[in-house]
């Protein structure tokens, strides 16, 4: 069973600022620290003072970040910094790219890169998992070297998914991230990261999102996957794209609401600004609808409150907008493959 212990609220947006939180490099730093290299000298050589990690609020810009994880592997011979029990040699996550460059449509390219690390991995498993509408891919690291690890974990899944968005040239939307760890010092930048609901002290963690991105295809060919790499580690340590689009904002809009069943497209394009014929022509452009938005919202509303909470269905469905308990049973069933009872007995089982 999943812990209760969960971060449920929607996350605020805000600006971040620039750079990444020191407390963010000081965890990130664990790894190089138990191989022996000498992280203080390392970081004088990035232009990093050493005292700034002292800090943990402080930001350091993200070119130094980039120039001190580059000099890092260099030193270790291991793009994974010192995490894995198997280096990940120089090059490692560049020949992963040109393996999955050739792939269809996203599904192809998710199984073939945890094939991938599979090969090249003894500790660290990555795994695509459907189940009805909904996607999960989990990330789990046996951590045979008993560091603490939560950084790298989410370094990695925010890095597939950065590189994955690129690779389909659309940011993948998450319904929410699993996070097997507790908030961490640089909790503040998750928002940031993930931009979705946050659930702390999990089984696992995983990244879930609709499985309608996984047939979409890969748009970018061996030219351009040679000058994203070349330009890495920068490109990833920031958003593939800010999701400003219609889309992720409604999706923030629904997920900050007590109840979404008495807003409307029409209510949603006052606080937008813009006719609702103009908004549902934006959503169409994005490859998305109303309706699309407002069931992904629902489903992740749902599958919470039947897994965490006493609710009545009844109930469940009446707060989520349904007409009538039977509609959202019909509903439930088609996203996940289940009625809502038999939902909630699987997994209170």
């Amino acid at each position: 069973m999943e812990s209760d212990n969960l971060e449920t609220e929607a996350p605020k947006f805000r600006d971040i600022e620039p750079g990444i939180l020191a407390a963010a490099i000081r965890a990130q730093l664990a790894g190089a620290e138990a191989a022996g290299l000498d992280c203080h000298q390392l970081l004088l050589d990035s232009d990093i003072d050493p005292r700034k990690l002292d800090a943990p609020d402080h930001r350091i810009p993200r070119e130094q970040v980039a120039d001190l994880l580059r000099r890092e592997w260099d030193l270790l011979g291991d793009e994974s910094g010192g995490y894995l029990a198997r280096p990940w040699l120089p090059g490692t996550f560049a020949m992963m790219g040109h393996a999955c460059i050739s792939c269809p449509n996203l599904r192809r390219a998710l199984f073939r890169s945890g094939r991938f690390v599979t090969m090249v991995s003894d500790d660290l498993h990555i795994k695509l998992v459907e189940d009805g509408e909904e996607a999960r891919l989990i990330f789990h690291h046996s951590n045979e070297k008993g560091l603490p690890n939560q950084v790298f974990v989410e370094s990695l899944a925010l890095i597939w998914l950065r590189f994955f968005s690129w690779l389909i040239d659309r940011t993948i939307l998450l319904e929410r991230v699993h996070l097997a760890f507790p908030p961490s010092a640089y909790n503040e930048d998750y928002s940031d990261m993930f931009p979705c609901r946050h659930y702390f002290h999990q089984r696992e963690t995983c990244l879930v999102f609709s499985t309608r991105y996984l047939q979409l295809p890969l748009v970018r060919d061996e030219q351009q996957l040679s000058e994203f790499l070349a330009r890495a580690p920068e490109c990833l340590l920031a958003q593939y794209k800010s999701d400003h689009s219609f889309t992720g904002r409604i999706r923030r809009m629904l997920q900050q609401q007590n109840g979404i069943e008495n807003l409307s497209l029409d209510d949603v394009a006052e606080r937008l600004y813009i006719s609702p014929q103009t908004l549902r022509r934006r959503l169409k452009e994005e490859g998305n609808s109303w309706q699309d938005i407002k069931d992904s919202v629902r489903r992740d509303m749902a599958v919470y409150q039947l897994k965490k909470q006493e609710t009545a269905v009844a109930e469940i469905a009446e707060r989520l907008g349904f007409s009538e308990p039977s509609a959202f049973n019909r509903a439930f069933k088609k996203w996940t493959g289940l009625a809502p009872g038999a939902y909630r007995e699987k997994y209170r089982g």
